[in-house]
């Protein structure tokens, strides 16, 4: 299996469109203060291949905070089996430089903006 790197924008369409599951594998701190809507929290600390949300009609995409940690997951698949080799390239940098929204925290009041909600 070899790694197969989405953009931003393909990996957004595949989520909408209910064909992907995206999950980030940051660690819940980096989680807490921004994220992409929708996406499931499975650090990369804590990693278990086996506990991933398989689901044989929609394909599992991996994102951190710029693509090493992602990719790291999808070796991880590997190793353990698991046919998952899908990562965003350039992760969360890459997405927010796409212009694609985020739900972050402001740190100067601790509010939470979602342009989503």
């Amino acid at each position: 299996m070899s790694l197969r790197e989405l953009d931003p924008k393909t990996t957004i369409e595949a989520v909408q469109s209910k064909q992907a599951i995206l999950i980030d594998v940051r660690e819940p701190r980096e989680y807490a203060s921004e994220r992409i809507h929708g996406a499931l929290l499975f650090p990369l600390s804590t990693f278990d291949p086996a506990a991933l949300p398989l689901d044989k009609t929609r394909e599992v995409i991996f994102h951190c905070g710029s693509g090493k940690r992602s990719a790291d997951a999808v070796a991880r698949c590997e190793a353990a089996g698991i046919p998952i080799s899908t990562h965003v390239r350039g992760g969360l940098m890459a997405w927010k430089q796409a212009g694609l929204s985020t739900i972050a925290i402001d740190p100067a009041t601790g509010a939470m903006f979602d342009p989503q909600a």
